[in-house]
């Protein structure tokens, strides 16, 4: 019984099919112009859709939604990567005098030491070690200030930590008050200081209880907080960041009036959407930037750090007890943390937009998606001694440090080193 081998014949007559094949070619051909030029002349939406089909994500959860706010333009994001091991940290130890007590998870018994043994890996490329002496030689003759809560000042204590190991620096505050420090480092002539302004905007506690038993505050969206417009003009970097206090009953004011509300339980206001005075506050404050005839340094945006509480609220036993990062693919940004970045991921991008008309340069440290993955690095109930009488006991919104905070300031020198460290103001002595 012969069997059929589809292997060309090397001998022999022509094979059969290579006999037919003109007239195979042809009813081919006709067949391939019938099924696909002439539908697309009949029904121009078919070949709409056809063209787009490819371009368009199987599904919408395939996209990004923070690369698409981020608009990122260079050949790596180091803001989108993972956290792996690294044995060689911490850079610094829990005696760092700049270190709070409430982060100083060792100092009051954390016994797990592996939340300070991790380092962020962009995807593609490597965020190098954070570099002291680097940072300050960019940094020589210039000023930092941050500008925002008590995780802004976080970020300020982590970095003077960093500092000291190649460094010293004195006191040069104008007043004795935490929330108004300055430090400067005399080998280098640098300066960095802190302003407390939580709300970024003018603000006045109307009730130290409130409804929520957490204050209610009387914010004027339309006005920039002045403990920070009138000193932040003679500062070549300006780091802006605040988010976790707008979770607290405010009365909105613009314009001198109440136009509504949050969390205020009260028939003279109206409620407000979530997340809108967040989203004015910011407006305001990258306004005032702009406006600010004097000021040409660098606006940096660091932005909402996540907190973690789980099993709970933080006033109903939540609490973070995790030991190890997430994977990337177990934790997603959305919800409430997703509607904070965005809303002021917006705001940013339209003041930078501005500002590039105006000579004001705005930058991104974009923290959000790190932080995200980092229920293991907050003080939880080390923050303070056992059984202390404190409103935050359990801390899932601080960072401990030495901790995974420290990775904002390599952020902040990879930022530093892109802008070729630039001064804004040409001074060869800045304020102390």
């Amino acid at each position: 019984m012969k069997t059929y081998s589809p292997e060309l014949q090397i001998s022999g007559s022509r094979p059969f099919f290579l006999q037919i094949t003109p007239k195979f070619v042809l009813l081919f051909s006709i067949i391939f112009l019938f099924l696909t030029i002439i539908p697309l002349h009949v029904f121009p939406l078919l070949a709409t859709s056809l063209s787009w089909s490819s371009l368009i994500p199987s599904s919408s959860s395939n996209i990004d939604p923070i690369a698409a706010l981020r608009g990122t333009k260079e050949s790596c994001d180091i803001f989108k990567g993972e956290w792996v091991p690294n044995p060689h940290t911490p850079y610094y130890n829990e005696t760092c005098w700049a270190i709070q007590e409430h982060q100083n998870c060792i100092k009051f018994g954390r016994p797990d030491t592996g939340f300070m043994k991790w380092r962020w890996r962009p995807d593609g490329c490597e965020l190098p070690a954070f570099n002291p002496v680097q940072f300050l030689e960019l940094m020589r003759g210039k000023s930092l200030a941050f500008v925002g809560d008590s995780v802004g000042r976080n970020q300020m204590q982590s970095l003077i930590c960093l500092l000291l190991k190649v460094s010293y620096s004195v006191d040069a505050s104008i007043i004795q008050d935490e929330k108004f420090r300055r430090f400067y480092f005399p080998d280098y002539n640098f300066t960095v200081a802190t302003f407390w302004s939580p709300f970024l905007v003018r603000a006045k506690e109307a009730d130290p209880n409130g409804p929520t038993l957490s204050g209610l505050f009387n914010l004027y969206l339309d006005e920039a907080d002045a403990n920070w417009t009138t000193k932040i003009t003679e500062f070549d970097y300006v780091i802006v960041s605040v988010g976790h206090w707008f979770f607290r009953p405010a009365m909105f004011y613009e314009n001198h009036r109440i136009v509504g509300c949050q969390y205020c339980r009260t028939s003279i206001a109206t409620d407000l959407p979530k997340y809108y005075g967040y989203r004015m506050a910011f407006r305001t404050a990258f306004r005032a930037f702009n406006s600010l005839a004097d000021f040409k340094g660098a606006v940096i945006l660091r932005t909402f750090a996540p907190a973690h509480f789980e099993n709970g609220l933080w006033n109903q036993g939540g609490d973070c007890m995790r030991r190890r990062p997430f994977r990337r693919d177990e934790a997603r940004l959305e919800g409430m943390n997703f509607e904070m970045y965005k809303a002021q991921m917006e705001e940013f991008n339209a003041a930078a937009a501005k500002g590039r008309k105006k000579g004001v340069r705005f930058r991104l440290l974009d923290a959000t998606e790190a932080m995200l993955l980092r229920p293991d690095g907050h003080p939880s109930r080390y923050g303070h001694p056992p059984n202390a009488n404190v409103t935050l006991y359990n801390d899932c919104v601080h960072w401990c440090l030495p901790g995974p905070i420290d990775t904002w300031n390599e952020f902040l020198l990879h930022i530093v080193k892109s802008e070729g460290g630039r001064s804004a103001t040409g001074r060869q002595s800045p304020i102390r």
